[in-house]
């Protein structure tokens, strides 16, 4: 994604300095300040479709069960039983059943977290199973999205997101159905595919597809926030949607305006979230840091339900032309992690048209750090 300038940058607008992408130290207090302290968002609805269905997920070090109760709310835990804090669950999707069973020792939970089975362990002054539930992390829904927060007593999930539930309502996120899913393991810091992410310079060299069907320079941003930064591209005449050939196959979202149509959106939702919206189709791409160089990314597509369901239904088109998109974009994040590591790495000027990457490095520079330097 491109930007149309709204303001010019500052003159001494730089890159951030190496430790920000290579300091182990700085990861860590980094994924605690944004994952521990933000609403990351770990998957979707659709994914717990029904009682006893759940899923792992890690944010900020920390394994997380998400599970859809017999009651069927879907309700998020910490991965630790309560006897000796050994992990519950090691699959990314299961079905426990009806209970949540420890490997250990046999503790056993129902899907509300509450502890139902302690074998070897007697009611009584020492123990009470009602005192040992899971315990429970904060949980929060935008259209068909999960989002937890680790703190005690976070601020509302709608804080965070600002106008884009009323801006992306026609999108009808929360009707959509996931068709497909790639993991990928990305060797670069977590920052750096977000600011790939965030701008279109490099298109013309390392996806000539993606310039075939719309113009590096058709972008326009929206001003970014200390919480969301994005904006949209437009399609070329003749192009459809963004599929190898300009055309997916599937029916355009039946509630966008016209001018929606003809642009395709891309949004980076902090602090791991990308999403991009098309006239037909959404991608999520959820990051989970693994290192200072090493990133896990998980990408799904969604579609209409109906066109799930279509015995012709292909998503071929779209799959090739983004998996071929997302390991362009790999590889040179990868260079760049690679480059940081260099003794003769210093901070190299922004164009106007970075603007989205300089105003996520404010975010990340901590206020009372320098700004800006010039060298480690």
């Amino acid at each position: 994604m491109d930007a149309t300038p709204r303001d010019e940058l500052p003159l001494d607008a730089r890159t951030l300095p190496a430790r920000y992408y290579i300091d182990a130290d700085h990861f860590v207090e980094e994924r605690e300040r944004f994952f521990a302290r933000m609403w990351a968002c770990v998957g979707r609805e659709d994914e717990l479709a029904r009682p006893g269905e759940a899923i792992v997920r890690e944010v900020a070090d920390e394994s997380l069960i998400l599970v859809r109760g017999e009651d069927d709310e879907i309700r998020a835990f910490y991965n630790v039983c309560r006897h000796r804090g050994t992990r519950l669950l090691n699959e990314p999707e299961c079905q426990p059943g009806r209970r949540i069973q420890c490997p250990y020792h046999a503790w056993t939970y129902d899907l509300q977290g509450r502890l139902v089975g302690a074998p070897h362990m007697d009611e009584g002054p020492r123990f009470r199973k009602a005192d040992y539930s899971l315990r429970p992390v904060a949980l929060a829904r935008w259209d068909g999205h999960l989002f937890v927060h680790l703190g005690h007593d976070p601020t509302p999930l709608g804080a965070q997101l600002g106008d884009l539930p009323a801006k992306f309502r026609p999108w009808g996120m929360g009707e959509l159905r996931r068709a497909h899913r790639i993991v990928y393991d990305v060797a670069a810091n977590w920052k750096l595919i977000l600011q790939n992410f965030s701008e279109c310079l490099h298109c013309p060299l390392i996806h000539p597809a993606l310039q075939e069907l719309s113009h590096y320079l058709s972008g326009e941003n929206e001003p970014a926030t200390s919480t969301y930064l994005g904006g949209r591209m437009e399609l070329r005449d003749g192009v459809e949607t963004l599929a190898m050939g300009g055309k997916s196959g599937l029916a355009t979202l039946p509630a966008l305006a016209e001018a929606d149509r003809r642009h395709v959106y891309f949004y980076v939702l902090l602090p791991n979230l990308m999403l991009s919206l098309h006239p037909d189709y959404m991608i999520t791409h959820l990051l989970r840091p693994l290192a200072r160089d090493r990133t896990e990314i998980i990408c799904d597509f969604h579609v209409r339900p109906e066109e799930l369901a279509r015995p012709d239904f292909n998503i071929a088109k779209v799959v090739e032309f983004w998996d071929l998109t997302n390991r362009q974009d790999w590889h040179v994040s990868e260079l760049t992690q690679l480059g940081l590591r260099s003794r003769s790495y210093s901070p190299g000027p922004y164009s106007d048209r970075e603007d989205l990457l300089y105003a996520l490095d404010r975010l990340v520079v901590r206020p009372a750090e320098p700004t800006l330097d010039t060298a480690d």
